[in-house]
């Protein structure tokens, strides 16, 4: 999917330096696999609660694939 799309759809982007990553609260079904799956990337005690360089590309996908709802969305720079 397309960033414009994302957008459109009410994703919130979050910038990174290799990738950015994308959430959208209204999808959220609130399974806790970001903030489980690496406290580093996704902390909700931090703003923004979502750093996209605090880790490497390939865990951010990884942690990103493992949402069930699809409420977390990524695109490689």
């Amino acid at each position: 999917m397309d960033e414009e799309k994302l957008l459109e759809q009410g994703y919130r982007k979050y910038r990174g330096t290799d990738v950015d990553v994308y959430f959208n609260t209204n999808v959220c079904v609130h399974s806790g696999n970001c903030v489980k799956g690496n406290a580093e990337l996704f902390n909700l005690d931090r703003k923004p609660w979502i750093v996209p360089d605090k880790v490497t590309t390939e865990e951010a996908k990884r942690v990103i694939h493992t949402c069930p709802s699809g409420a977390l969305q990524y695109i490689e720079k």
